[in-house]
C-alpha cells in the first residue's frame, strides 16, 4: 500500500526545525488563541489526501497548525483530582471537556473533530488519532494527558509506555476530553491522523505548540 503525506509548509517546516532545536515557536504563529471553542484536531479529506487543521468554532476560521499557538493561561491552573496518570503535584493545568466550564474560565474548550470526513470513504468509516511525540522546552515530557470523565486516559505522552499513544473515533464525529498539564513551559505536541481510503493508508502529521502558564 501506498501512502500519502500532507507536506509542511515553509512556516511548518521552520516550526518544526525550532521544535526540534527545543525553542519556543510562538514567534512564528501569527494568531493566538486561549479561549473559546476550538477544534485542536480537525480532520478533513480533499479528495485525494487528509489533512489536520485548527478549527475556531467560535469565528469559522480554520487555521494551519503551524500558524497557531494554543495559550493556557493562568486561570487553567485547577487542583489535581488525583489520577496516578497526573503526576504528584497538587495543581495542574486543565482544558476541561464541558464547554461551561471552560467558559467559566476563560480558557481553550479543545476538540477532537472528523466532523468535515463524509461516511463511505473511509474504511470502517472510522479514522485513527496518533499522539506522535510530545516535548516541553524541547525534551521529552510525560507532562501532556487527555482524558475523558473520571480519569479514562485517551493519550498520555509518557515516553516510557507505549499504550494510549493512539485512538479510534468514526467520521463525522465530534468529540471532547480534559487536556492536562501538569507543568508549565511550552509543549510541541505531534499528531497524526490516518485511515484506508480505496484501500490506501492516508494520514497527516502536523505539530502544535502550545504554550501553558503564559
Amino acid at each position: 500500500m501506498r501512502t500519502h503525506r500532507h507536506l509542511l509548509t515553509v512556516t511548518g517546516i521552520a516550526a518544526a526545525a525550532l521544535a526540534t532545536a527545543g525553542l519556543n515557536t510562538s514567534a512564528f504563529a501569527a494568531t493566538s488563541l486561549s479561549s473559546g471553542h476550538v477544534d485542536v484536531l480537525d480532520a478533513e479529506w480533499d479528495g485525494a489526501d487528509l489533512h489536520l487543521h485548527v478549527h475556531d468554532e467560535e469565528t469559522g476560521t480554520e487555521y494551519e497548525p503551524a500558524d497557531v499557538t494554543l495559550s493556557v493561561p493562568a486561570a487553567a491552573k485547577v487542583a489535581n483530582p488525583g489520577y496516578g496518570f497526573l503526576g504528584a503535584g497538587s495543581q495542574i493545568w486543565l482544558l476541561p471537556d464541558t464547554e461551561a466550564e471552560a467558559d467559566a474560565a476563560g480558557v481553550l474548550f479543545p476538540g477532537i473533530s472528523t466532523e468535515h470526513l463524509t461516511t463511505g470513504v473511509f474504511a470502517n468509516n472510522t479514522v485513527t488519532y496518533t499522539l506522535v511525540s510530545a516535548t516541553r522546552n524541547g525534551a521529552a515530557t510525560d507532562d501532556f494527558s487527555i482524558y475523558a470523565g473520571s480519569g479514562t486516559r485517551w493519550y498520555d505522552s509518557n515516553p516510557g509506555i507505549t499504550t494510549f499513544k493512539s485512538r479510534t473515533f468514526g467520521v463525522a464525529t465530534h468529540n471532547h476530553a480534559n487536556w492536562a498539564f501538569e507543568e508549565a513551559g511550552t509543549y510541541q505536541l505531534t499528531f497524526r491522523v490516518q485511515g484506508t481510503a480505496g484501500g490506501v493508508t492516508e494520514s497527516a502529521t502536523e505539530t502544535y505548540t502550545v504554550v501553558v502558564g503564559s
